[in-house]
Order: structure tokens, then sequence, then C-alpha cells
């Protein structure tokens, strides 16, 4: 099942990439207890959820693209892999007024979408308050 998410966040490009860009942070994600990421593997405790562990695909400053795949997950996965995209939206005067944020996420079970869906939902709500807090106008 594949699930995507389009949202545009009315900051820069570079400013969404220096929190979701670092594999590492993951204050943007709710329900994320602890962290740990080797440079290739991030590892967490989630609230309810227990353990899960993403492998990083790819991470590619330039493009802002990175992919990632859940490796270890309770219950575990058959497969997924995400991905998420940044894009520079311009405004009718040709100025970068803010940013297109595209999340896919490729899943199995079926069953575990809705879950996933409204965790990428709540990630862009917090994702949101954190640039609003590190960004006043």
């Amino acid at each position: 099942m594949s699930i995507e998410v389009k949202h545009f966040l009315p900051y820069p490009p570079a400013t969404i990439w220096a929190i979701v860009g670092s594999p590492g942070r993951v204050d943007w994600v709710p329900g994320v207890e602890s962290c740990e990421f080797d440079g290739e593997v991030r590892r967490f405790i989630m609230e309810g959820a227990g353990g899960l562990a993403e492998r990083i695909v790819s991470h590619d400053d330039a493009q802002m693209f990175m992919e990632y795949s859940v490796v270890e997950s309770t219950p575990p996965l058959q497969s997924h892999l995400a991905s998420i995209k940044l894009n520079p939206q311009n405004g009718g005067d040709g100025e970068e007024n803010g940013t297109e944020f595209i999340w896919c996420t490729s899943v199995e079970p079926i069953a575990v979408a809705p879950f996933i869906k409204k965790g990428m939902l709540g990630s862009l709500a917090l994702l949101e308050q954190i640039l609003a807090t590190e960004n006043p106008a």
C-alpha cells in the first residue's frame, strides 16, 4: 500500500531540511522516547509501541531527499520503504515563499497503513510547531 502526503510549509527548504534531513534528529516525530543513530541505522524506542529500527537507504543534502526503510519493528512489517523530498515553492513574483514537503511510504501489510499515515500527519503537525518556535516571525 502506498501513502503519499504533500504538505506546504511557509519556510525555506534549507530551514526544514536542517531538521528532517538530520537522521539523528527526531524531536519532530511524536511518541519517540529515545533514538540512537549510528550513521546508517536509527533505533527508536516509541511510547506504547516498543522498538523500531530504520536503515537510511539514501540521503542527499543537495537534493533535500532522504529514503529509509524499517528493518525491525514490533510487530514485524512485511515491507516498508519511505522517502521525504523537499521542493522550493515560488510565488507569482518568482520569489521563494515556502516548501512543498512530499512524504511517500510503501508498506505491507496494508492493515498498518492508517497507523502509518496518522504518524506522518502527526509528525508534520509537530514539525510545524517546532518551525514556528525556532523561526518566529
